[in-house]
């Protein structure tokens, strides 16, 4: 059996209780969070949201919202620019500012219960209220697809017509387009050494599956976004993203205008997680205030938070593990289906490329599939990704050592990795 103990070290912050800097003005509620912002001529913005998963958007009418008294402002997808897909910052990587651009307001499909499709603002949060339920959408509704396994399916309903499987995806970019239309967006592929040789040596093996639910992150504090045009063409944001530059390049790119002409002011954050790093109300906040002319502000409430923001990825996983009856793993396989939400960009390549990372193992063979499916588009949770790798992994790892005899940390030191040892895309791990 292994055996652990304390260490009588002392450390020079470990064990300490540093001040907190921001404690004082979150205590006596001076601090200021995004919805704390007032200003003169301050109108309500609300977002009407899309009743079902898929669908098509036949036509919008408005004019009855518009008629209603104490509306300032109706906002659809014709209000702001056609984008093409190109790069753009999204913090934590790059992404396309297509998908961006229509994950923030629907255009001719909605992909997700919660999808935005238009937005009001009025002298009132209970007349925007009222003008939401004026608003006359046309859908045509069309068959979901509701998780990951069901959509790799070749012949369950398309999301993106003209979306086709990319190939081996790097860490910022899909990679090379095979041209088969498909719901997975992209295919990654890690391989050392001969797999099929290693399981052959293994006196013991273990397949398993294992699934994760789609999980939010569970902030206490709804996405909120003020913004104020002013004659001059500057817009000022007052936001509660996590990640203020990154929200100011993508406001500007999806309104079509210089990143120079926006102003981002951060303000206090009630939780994040990496679930406010993405980019929901500001464009649509900037844009009902240039149409009006005053500042516009745009809180979520709870139900909207959590039908319309980033959740982490819903995953099937399969491992396959080989070892020595001494517990020397002599291969390793696994194939993970991360749900990407409406629009590619899953997690997908750092639970292929840290699941195995604690061992040293000379084949291994993992593949990763980047699928869209029916439910808002995943943002970022606290190392995205590799949970869920890591828990089917380990799971095994724990259910092979059951099978051997051994202790589990025993089984996981005798195969821990080195320096110099090479990591499942191949990198050698330095020291």
């Amino acid at each position: 059996m292994t055996s652990t103990e304390a260490r009588k070290q002392q450390y020079r912050v470990i064990g300490t209780r540093p001040i907190r800097h921001d404690g004082l003005d979150k205590v006596t509620g001076r601090a200021r969070y995004g919805a704390d912002i007032h200003l003169p001529g301050l109108l309500t913005g609300k977002v009407l949201r899309s009743p079902h998963a898929h669908a098509r958007i036949r036509g919008i009418d408005a004019s009855k919202a518009l008629a209603l008294p104490g509306v300032e402002a109706v906002v659809t997808a014709a209000d702001f620019p056609i984008h093409e897909d190109m790069e753009i910052d999204l913090v934590e990587t790059l992404g396309n500012l297509r998908v961006l651009a229509e994950n923030i307001m629907a255009s001719e499909k909605v992909l997700y219960r919660g999808h935005a499709v238009a937005a009001v603002a009025a002298t009132s949060g209970a007349i925007a209220e009222e003008a939401l339920g004026l608003i006359e959408v046309d859908y045509e509704v069309l068959p979901p697809v509701l998780n990951g396994p069901d959509a790799m399916d070749a012949n369950s309903p398309r999301l993106h017509e003209n979306m086709t499987t990319h190939s081996v995806a790097k860490r910022f970019e899909r990679g090379t387009d095979t041209g088969v239309g498909s719901n997975i967006a992209s295919h990654l592929q890690f391989k050392l050494g001969d797999p099929e040789a290693g399981f052959a040596e293994a006196d013991v093996i273990v397949e398993r599956e294992y699934t994760t639910s789609t999980v939010h992150q569970g902030y206490i504090e709804p996405h909120t976004a003020t913004a104020l045009w002013d004659f001059d063409g500057q817009v000022t944001l007052w936001s509660s993203s996590q990640g203020a530059f990154g929200m100011r390049a993508q406001t500007a790119a999806v309104l079509g205008i210089p990143e120079s002409r926006v102003k981002a002011i951060p303000m206090e954050i009630g939780g994040g997680f990496g679930g406010k790093l993405n980019t929901y109300l500001d464009p649509v906040a900037a844009a009902l205030s240039r149409e009006t002319g005053k500042p516009v502000k745009i809180t979520m409430d709870r139900a909207e938070v959590f039908i319309a923001t980033g959740p982490t990825s819903a995953t099937r996983s399969r491992i396959k593990l080989g070892a020595k009856k001494d517990g020397t793993l002599t291969a390793a396989w696994s194939e993970l289906v991360y749900e990407a939400g409406a629009f590619p960009g899953s997690p997908v390549g750092a639970g292929a490329s840290t699941g195995f990372a604690p061992y040293k193992i000379e084949n291994i063979l993992v593949d990763g599939y980047d699928v869209v499916v029916v439910k808002p588009k995943v943002a970022a949770y606290r190392a995205p990704g590799s949970p869920q790798a890591a828990f089917a992994i380990e799971s095994a790892m724990s259910e092979l050592a059951e099978k051997l005899g051994m202790d589990p940390i025993e089984l996981r030191l005798k195969n821990v990795i080195r320096p110099g040892d090479r990591l499942p895309t191949g990198v050698p791990l330095l020291p």
